[in-house]
């Protein structure tokens, strides 16, 4: 399994990927930082508490990644079988199980590194910015941003698993655009946030989510046996 990672990951050449995750987390805490610059001059969104800003960090790094994952799956898997490429893997000498299996597992890995990563330095970028252009009234301190960042494990894993969902769509049609636009539909129901409604918070939805994305990519590598690329 781990020399089929290795051969995909030079394969697709994930170099871009590195490149779009770094211009992202520049991206998210500009954002983050006028969205709370704003909020606190015009009192639309209350926030108070730094708990409130990792809660915004937290939903704008996982809803662009499940977007980035969904990106992955369109070039790793269903592109694949868009263009028939997959038959020249199904000739190896390993089964296809372990191929797909090997493609979704370096999803998921990317996956849930980048929003690991990409959560600390969102978060490490604001804290700085903060200390020389005050924008919220109150500083972390080193042991609750450690906090935050063992806080963030469940939801990354969860996040993980949630980002596979798209799968299920991109495949019935063999469709980049559905893979890629059912992401949005997941981020929607995922990654919402409001502080008198957190569903970005609410880890059982998040645990469910994650369960049905693991699902359906059981069912994907279960049943590649008995499919055909078309």
């Amino acid at each position: 399994m781990l020399h089929l990672l290795k051969l995909e990951m030079k394969k697709f050449n994930l170099g871009w990927y590195v490149k779009g995750a770094m211009i992202s987390n520049i991206i998210i805490t500009a954002m983050v930082c006028s969205v709370i610059y704003i909020a606190q001059r015009e009192g639309d969104i209350p926030i108070s508490t730094y708990q409130d800003v990792y809660a915004l960090i937290g939903a704008s790094v996982r809803a662009t990644f499940i977007v980035f994952a969904s990106v992955l799956i369109a070039k790793l898997v269903i592109e694949e079988y868009k263009n028939r490429t997959i038959l020249i893997m199904f000739t190896y000498p390993v089964s296809r199980k372990k191929l797909i299996a090997s493609k979704l597992a370096l999803i998921a890995f990317l996956t849930f590194m980048t929003m690991m990563l990409s959560n600390i330095v969102v978060a490490g970028l604001f804290s700085i910015i903060n200390i020389y252009f005050p924008i919220v009234p109150f500083t972390v301190t080193a042991k609750q941003f450690i906090g935050e960042v063992i806080n963030i494990i469940p939801f990354a894993i969860a996040t993980t698993g949630t980002s596979l969902i798209p799968l299920f769509f991109g495949m019935r049609n063999y469709s980049v655009p559905a893979t890629i636009g059912s992401s949005l539909l997941v981020v929607a129901i995922a990654c919402y946030y409001n502080p008198e409604i957190p569903l970005v918070n609410f880890i059982p939805l998040q645990l469910g989510l994650a369960v049905v994305g693991v699902i359906i990519a059981y069912l994907g590598i279960r049943n590649i046996e008995n499919m055909d690329a078309m």
